[in-house]
Order: structure tokens, then C-alpha cells, then sequence
């Protein structure tokens, strides 16, 4: 399950060209559809590779191809300077319903449920390294974030 109100940043819309395009569409060839992307940050297009990556990861027959071809270390280098191994991976859903901030002038929280209609759900995917000595938790986000350029 994933975000339905997240757009990734897409649109589509027709507007005038004062070129032709001859596509074989249903219109006037001054009015084309086109689809744009507009990155609006690295932290929406994180989520998108780690929407697409889950969903991939679901849907494989052989995870561990799947984890190899889309370049998931299995070893990595602990803390401790000791190899870690990837032994195990985890999908976690949460849903989103509701906020709570700080309110004005009191120690309580301002609580605010949302509609049915507002509520998100996200999903987290974890991957667990082990050595002798460590253990390592690591999100998804964080490993892509790795192999992200700056």
C-alpha cells in the first residue's frame, strides 16, 4: 500500500505548440498530452525508488536475485571492523492517522485525527546485518541514500 495522494511529482496536461505533431492522436495538432516530471526533492524521489523497490521485492520469485540484481550488499563492513552478513529483511505498514505538535502555551500535545479519507499508509523496509560482535538495522532509504550522488 502506498501514499494515493503522493503524485511523485507527475502531471499531465494539454497546452497550445505553435509546432505540429503528427502521432496519430485524437486531437488538433496544436494540442498535445504530456506527461512531465518535476523532482520537487531527493527525499520524494527516495520514496518513489523505495515504493517501487518494495513493491519489486514482493513480486520476485527469488528475492535473493532480486536483491542482488537491484545491488543490496550482502556483506557489509561493521562498526567493529568485522564483516556484517544480511540475514534477514523486513516490510513493515503503518498508517498514518493522525498529528500531534506541540500547542501553543501547555504541555500537552494538540491531537488532530484525520478523516478517513486522509489517512496515508507508508511502508519500511529493513534489512538486519550481523557479525560476531554487531548487529545493524538498515532502512531501505538509508542503503539507496548510499548509492544516491549527491
Amino acid at each position: 500500500m502506498h501514499d494515493p495522494s503522493y503524485s511523485a511529482g507527475h502531471h499531465h496536461h494539454h497546452h497550445k505548440h505553435n509546432h505540429g505533431h503528427d502521432h496519430g492522436h485524437n486531437h488538433t495538432p496544436t494540442e498535445h498530452l504530456h506527461s512531465h516530471f518535476h523532482p520537487h526533492s531527493d527525499a520524494e524521489e527516495l520514496k518513489v525508488l523505495t515504493a517501487a523497490f518494495v513493491d519489486g521485492f514482493r513480486a520476485a520469485e527469488d528475492k535473493t536475485s532480486y536483491l542482488r540484481l537491484a545491488g543490496i550488499p550482502f556483506n557489509r563492513k561493521g562498526s567493529d571492523g568485522l564483516i556484517q552478513h544480511l540475514v534477514d529483511t523486513s516490510i513493515v505498514a503503518n498508517w498514518q492517522i493522525g498529528t500531534a505538535s506541540p500547542a501553543f502555551a501547555s504541555r500537552e500535545l494538540a491531537y488532530m485525527p484525520f478523516p478517513g479519507d486522509m489517512v496515508t499508509s507508508r511502508e519500511t523496509m529493513t534489512f538486519t546485518y550481523v557479525s560476531l560482535t554487531t548487529r545493524q538495522d538498515l532502512d531501505l532509504v538509508e542503503l539507496l541514500a548510499e548509492r544516491t550522488p549527491d
